[in-house]
């Protein structure tokens, strides 16, 4: 008998040990998904502050004249 309660032992210690595997890998996808939601919102913020920048004065290119060998 004392097998079998060897065996239920070391699987509960199994079980506790999943568990806070789980939890940990839980609190680091939460971490993660944080930095993510961040960064699309830095990145949302840089693209409007790019946006709004004035034009440059160069021509574009359809306004450009060809070179003189042309």
């Amino acid at each position: 008998m004392s097998t079998v309660e060897d065996n239920i032992e070391q699987l509960q210690m199994k079980v506790a040990f999943q568990e806070d595997t789980i939890e940990s890998l839980n609190q680091a996808l939460i971490e993660q998904q944080k930095q993510i939601d961040d960064l699309q919102f830095n990145f949302k913020k840089l693209v409007a502050k790019v946006s709004a920048i004035e034009p440059s004065n160069m021509a574009s290119e359809k306004e450009e004249m060809p070179p003189p060998h042309y």
